[in-house]
């Protein structure tokens, strides 16, 4: 599902109505989470939390003309994703989310490789998202990710 803006408020305000209050919660937590650095942008048509240029001036390697990619939130067909680039990265994140999620919920998470797939609005484990944003710094997150992509 492609929602066409230019700015997350946009974005958020485009969502099917169902969704947007979920999305304006989720944002929230995640911008009040994340370490100090991370920018709020517009990444793939999601809203996006990279590491700028002026922190990281390399970019991302597949398109070095791009920001670092961390963190993205999106309203897809079938349900709302988060997309963190930490449990995908490192396994500890991983196993502590999966874990705290199943403890939290009682289930286990829909997951991809760094997909976090909410299928029920009224079911979203907004702290733990919360606590999955904060969980690496710029720095860590540019240290890992140099030593994955060399």
């Amino acid at each position: 599902m492609k929602i066409e803006a230019s700015s997350p408020d946009e974005y958020i305000q485009n969502a099917p109505p169902e969704r947007q209050e979920a999305l304006s919660k989720l944002r929230g937590v995640i911008k009040s989470h994340l370490p100090e650095g991370f920018q709020e942008t517009m990444s793939y048509g999601m809203i996006g939390y990279v590491v700028p240029h002026s922190i990281y001036p390399n970019g991302y390697h597949c398109d070095p003309k791009l920001p670092l990619p961390f963190m993205n939130l999106a309203s897809q067909k079938n349900f709302i994703a988060v997309y963190n680039s930490a449990i995908y990265a490192d396994q500890k994140i991983l196993k502590w989310f999966v874990e705290s999620y199943e403890a939290e919920t009682g289930k286990k998470p829909d997951m991809g490789k760094s997909c976090i797939r909410l299928k029920k609005i009224d079911a979203i484990p907004y702290d733990l998202i919360g606590q999955l944003s904060a969980k690496m710094s710029v720095k860590e997150w540019i240290a890992l990710y140099e030593k994955r992509n060399g």
